[in-house]
């Protein structure tokens, strides 16, 4: 890992979420307790930062220095707003189009999702602030660079993203091989969120049971699933296709 995808110590960590630094997530020694610790947890949830409390040997594993309990993962990007985005999308007169990613974790998926995006031209894509991957510079390098022009949004949940989207026009279409309905059948012309989902478990539950649709990928061979790199791409050039390659 490159030190400079991270940062540590309690008062260095304090700086930068002051200085305004985008960190992806801070890990916490378990037992770690005090003013000082308050006074960087509370800073941290203003600031929209997910914290995690883990064991003392998993932050061992990111530095061995002096880290008093406290190590801060630098994002690469900086992060958009999804209500910013939406709105600039329809005040500029675009038919937008995002894509939601639910509970992905893999660096290199991510990387190829974003690559695709920024090829097709999509608006943004929607991160949620727990369970996702880490945008970090391996992501920027296996997007070829697109992470770096691409909006990343990152909201407290998807299900509040998809809360959001509805109450602002959007049809919200998520990827199920669990679904009768070809990604074929939708109707893309509209403002449209595609919701892809993580790669063991596909789309939550909870969220399937917010989204407009549900469309699947045909599987003609003996293994149930695309990658979810592969199936984002081929869901979102179907919607390039439907709208004439806009």
């Amino acid at each position: 890992m490159d030190k400079n995808d991270y940062i540590f110590g309690m008062r260095a960590v304090m700086e930068a979420i002051e200085a305004g630094k985008e960190i992806d997530k801070i890990l916490v020694k378990k037992e770690l307790q005090g003013a000082l610790w308050q006074e960087l947890s509370d800073a941290a949830r203003e600031a929209g930062i997910v914290v995690q409390r883990v064991p003392v040997e998993r932050i061992n594993r990111v530095t061995r220095k002096n880290h008093q309990g406290v190590v801060a993962f630098l994002s690469a990007v900086t992060y958009y707003r999804l209500s910013d985005v939406v709105q600039g999308l329809y005040e500029n007169g675009r038919t937008p189009f995002v894509v939601l990613l639910d509970g992905v974790t893999d660096v290199r998926n991510f990387g190829a999702i974003a690559r695709t995006c920024e090829c097709a031209g999509v608006d943004a894509i929607v991160l949620p602030a727990h369970g996702s991957v880490t945008v970090n510079a391996d992501a920027v390098k296996t997007s070829a660079g697109a992470l770096l022009t691409l909006p990343v949004c990152r909201e407290r949940s998807i299900q509040e993203a998809v809360r959001y989207l509805h109450d602002s026009g959007f049809t919200v279409v998520a990827a199920s091989e669990k679904s009768a309905k070809l990604y074929t059948e939708a109707d893309y012309s509209v403002p449209v969120a595609l919701v892809m989902g993580a790669e063991d478990t596909g789309v939550s539950a909870a969220v399937l049971r917010q989204c407009d649709e549900m469309v699947a990928i045909p599987m003609l061979g003996k293994i149930g699933s695309l990658n979810v790199s592969v199936a984002a791409g081929v869901m979102i050039y179907e919607v390039l296709r439907q709208r004439g390659g806009e």
